[in-house]
């Protein structure tokens, strides 16, 4: 069984999560507007992704005996600015995030929760996976510069992400 502030704070993270995709959501509609459809895509898929790791931990605290409880998502930004400026605020997003799923394991160690530590080691490696897209994808922003055709080359590719349904297992 949980103790409550462990519950409390699961149940925080699925709004991170939530707000997570409704973030990204909003940018995919932002690079819709603007007619990059890959990296469109690339926002929709991770918006599916951020999803999945809400219910991973819906699925974890009702395993557990823990009482969901919702919170209500804020409204994300409408405007981005530009593509690299975007993807900036993908990767502060993701530090924050990275920053709740620490908070989260410091109180798993503070109650000597075993269970949820090694629950939150998947979220962990994903952190570092998160971090490291956006870096990635900064890099070749900031690389390609005012390049149209570099770009599109880059919305060509990011147009072929695919999303991958998370295995919703307690190992997965």
């Amino acid at each position: 069984m949980l103790k409550d502030k462990m519950a409390e704070a699961l149940n925080k993270q699925i709004n991170e999560e939530l707000y997570s995709a409704y973030l990204y959501l909003s940018m995919s509609a932002y690079f819709e507007d603007m007619g990059l459809k890959g990296f469109a895509n690339w926002m929709k898929v991770q918006a599916m992704e951020e999803k999945d790791h809400a219910m991973k931990v819906y699925n974890y605290l009702v395993n557990q005996g823990a009482r969901v409880k919702l919170y209500e998502i804020k409204e994300p930004p409408f405007e981005f600015g530009s593509i690299k400026n975007t993807f900036e605020e993908v990767l502060k997003h993701e530090q924050h995030i990275t920053r709740k799923i620490n908070e989260l394991v410091d109180i798993a160690e503070e109650l000597k929760d075993r269970p949820t530590f090694n629950f939150l080691q998947w979220y962990i490696d994903e952190q570092v996976e998160e971090e490291e897209n956006a870096r990635e994808i900064l890099t070749r922003l900031e690389f390609v510069g005012d390049n149209k055709n570099a770009l599109f080359m880059l919305d060509r590719e990011l147009a072929q992400r695919q999303y991958v349904p998370l295995n919703m297992n307690r190992e997965g």
